[in-house]
């Protein structure tokens, strides 16, 4: 196998521009690049107000985005053909790792969601976020799409499997992201809107299943404090009561950097990881909110610009579903600090203190780079 078929090499032609030439020699996308360069040194600021002015925890941070900024850039190198081909075999090795976690993982938190080999423990439900749209991907790319009701039935397999295994854990918020980056690739296909509205009609049968025989009762818990957070004001109800109080009291221009008090005098519970954005809307106000979403929104519209000039149909539904689930991220996290959703324990992309699923959010962005500087050739 050469080598051309790995790490794909700069497109030819003389006339191109010495800029274009170096961002397609380093296989990178300028734009989305520089969003995300943007949006990583102001969660920097934020973090440091977070974690109560820690420089400790702004430092490893700092090393977390170097690793996750090198993750990128070399699996923006792959070719995204590769991609296609290794796919289904790193998506059986992806639910075997589950499955290890479910009899052998390591309990942090009260969950089990982590593999300790030597030294190095990870978790593998991070893993899936990446290994889903490409499998899914992979599977349908090859079919005639819209795709048929047998087709369909085999991607809900292949989105549900890894996301039970990760619910088992237990890990809703997980997965979901999960389940939803497969979901995004069907709907990409050609989902017709009969299967989405049986779909519904489906969720809306089995909520009351899954309230009574599967949901744990912090998980109910947190449905109720959705709800009614007063009724449990100083347990449940805690994190979201001084979360809307954060954001409540920041108005419109903020009360300035450093300045926050939900955070600094400790009422804000997970202020530098799950629950950042409120620390951010007490400090930055309304308009800091509108700058970041802003940001969020030029990556989304990027990665819908690099979906649709994809060179295959595999690097389309692979872009679209990494995009989306991207838009999931940020959706689910700012809901659940609002009061809108239930929280489930969801980062705020790219300002949340984290290791693992900073380095699989940018590894999602480098498959985005390599489909982005894609050279021209046959769809499959």
């Amino acid at each position: 196998m050469a080598n051309s078929d790995f790490v794909r090499q700069m497109p030819l032609g003389g006339h191109a521009s010495l800029q274009k030439s170096l961002w397609h020699r380093l296989h990178l996308d300028p734009a989305l690049l520089f969003l995300l360069l943007i949006i990583s040194g102001f969660g920097l600021f934020v973090l440091y107000s977070a974690s109560g002015q820690s420089v400790e925890t702004v430092k490893r941070q700092g090393a977390f985005f170097m690793i996750a900024y090198t993750a990128m850039f070399f699996v923006a190198q792959i070719n995204v053909d590769m991609m296609r081909r290794w796919s289904p075999f790193v998506y059986v090795l992806g639910v075997l790792l589950l499955v290890a976690v479910l009899f052998g993982g390591t309990v942090g938190k009260g969950a089990q969601r982590w593999l300790q080999i030597g030294g190095f423990r990870f978790q593998p439900s991070e893993i899936m976020k990446l290994i889903m749209p490409l499998a899914t991907a992979w599977f349908l790319s090859s079919r005639i799409l819209p795709p048929r009701i047998r087709v369909v039935l085999i991607s809900l397999a292949i989105a549900m499997v890894p996301a039970v295994l990760i619910f088992k854990q237990p890990d809703l918020g997980t997965a979901i992201l999960v389940a939803a980056s497969g979901l995004f690739c069907l709907f990409f296909a050609g989902l017709g809107w009969r299967y989405v509205i049986a779909a519904g009609g489906l969720a809306a049968i089995a909520a009351p299943i899954m309230w009574f025989f599967v949901m744990h009762d912090y998980q109910k818990r947190r449905v109720l404090t959705l709800f009614d957070p007063e009724s449990d004001r100083l347990g449940s109800g805690w994190n979201i009561i001084q979360s809307m109080t954060a954001i409540g009291s920041g108005g419109i221009e903020g009360k300035g950097w450093l300045q926050g008090s939900q955070s600094a005098l400790n009422f804000l519970p997970e202020s530098h990881t799950d629950f950042i954005i409120a620390v951010l809307a007490e400090e930055f106000g309304l308009l800091g909110v509108i700058a970041l979403l802003l940001m969020y929104s030029l990556i989304l519209v990027r990665g819908i610009v690099i979906g649709m000039s994809a060179q295959s149909t595999f690097a389309r539904l692979v872009a679209g579903a990494i995009t989306s689930t991207f838009f999931v991220y940020v959706l689910v996290n700012m809901g659940m600090v609002s009061g809108i959703l239930p929280v489930v324990g969801v980062p705020l992309p790219l300002v949340s203190q984290g290791g693992t699923s900073l380095v699989t959010l940018m590894m999602g962005f480098g498959i985005l780079m390599a489909i982005s500087t894609e050279q021209r050739r046959l769809a499959h």
